[in-house]
């Protein structure tokens, strides 16, 4: 006969998982989108909590009163948060990237508004996170972030963090510049085009200035930009590789910030 034991202090410890998953999933990438209902989020950031309970380090969980309670809850709430805001925060690279492309090509002032970030983006920045977001589930990408979740529990259990904001903050200083470098190299087809058709216009500019080449060059642009995204959309896989590699990079650097 199996007999299952469950004792108040079990719960406690099972809530304290829960923070840290819960605050991760709500956060994370493809996890976090807003357009997921609350419940789905709720009910599997329970299930991961029940399913993981039995394997996680409980040795470091010692408190003393409700404040020393409330002080590990508040640890483990900003540990699942780094770690999902690590992963989500990449999500601004290609953002970013089709800021700059819809500045090149003309399309800056035509915004629509992001259901999964409650902002206003442009149109191909818009675009290319849909893609990104489909690349993820294809490369099984969403599994290696929930993984890497539940094996923080290995280096990091529960009440055994020592947050180090020093290298937290070196972590996302790096992000910065990875940033702005994996954007421009993301950006740099249009550009490249886009610079080239500039100097064609200024060019007829001098040879026919009965032109005028402020209204031809509207529709040039978008013509050029838009042929130029049709053309490069095979480099996909590399810009998501590009965007994924920093990722996994920002999740061990915001783990190893913590222990």
């Amino acid at each position: 006969m199996i007999d299952y034991t469950f004792s108040l202090v079990d719960f406690e410890i099972l809530l304290l998982i829960l923070v840290r998953i819960s605050c991760f999933v709500f956060v994370a990438p493809f996890y976090g989108m807003n357009n997921v209902p609350s419940r789905v989020k709720i009910g599997l950031s329970v299930l991961i909590a029940i399913l993981i309970f039995g394997s996680v380090d409980k040795t470091a969980v010692t408190y003393t009163g409700m404040i020393g309670y409330a002080v590990i809850v508040l640890k483990e709430g900003i540990t699942g948060l780094l770690i999902g805001l690590a992963a989500n925060i990449c999500n601004s690279i290609i953002l970013f990237a089709g800021n700059i492309i819809d500045m090149d090509i003309g399309l800056a002032m035509a915004q629509e508004f992001d259901p999964m970030t409650k902002a206003q983006v442009t149109i191909t920045g818009n675009l290319y996170q849909y893609f990104v977001l489909l690349m993820l589930l294809a490369t099984n990408m969403h599994h290696y972030i929930l993984r890497a979740l539940i094996d923080s529990y290995e280096v990091i259990p529960v009440n055994g963090q020592s947050f180090d904001w020093e290298s937290i903050a070196n972590s996302w200083v790096q992000y910065m510049g990875d940033m702005f470098v994996i954007a421009f190299r993301i950006v740099l087809p249009i550009f490249a085009s886009i610079m080239i058709l500039n100097c064609i216009l200024g060019i007829m500019a001098k040879v026919a200035p009965q032109m005028n080449m402020f209204a031809v060059g509207i529709q040039l642009k978008v013509l050029l930009g838009l042929t130029v995204l049709f053309l490069t959309i095979t480099l996909l896989p590399g810009i998501s590789d590009f965007i994924f590699t920093e990722m996994k990079r920002m999740i061990v650097s915001m783990i190893e910030g913590m222990y």
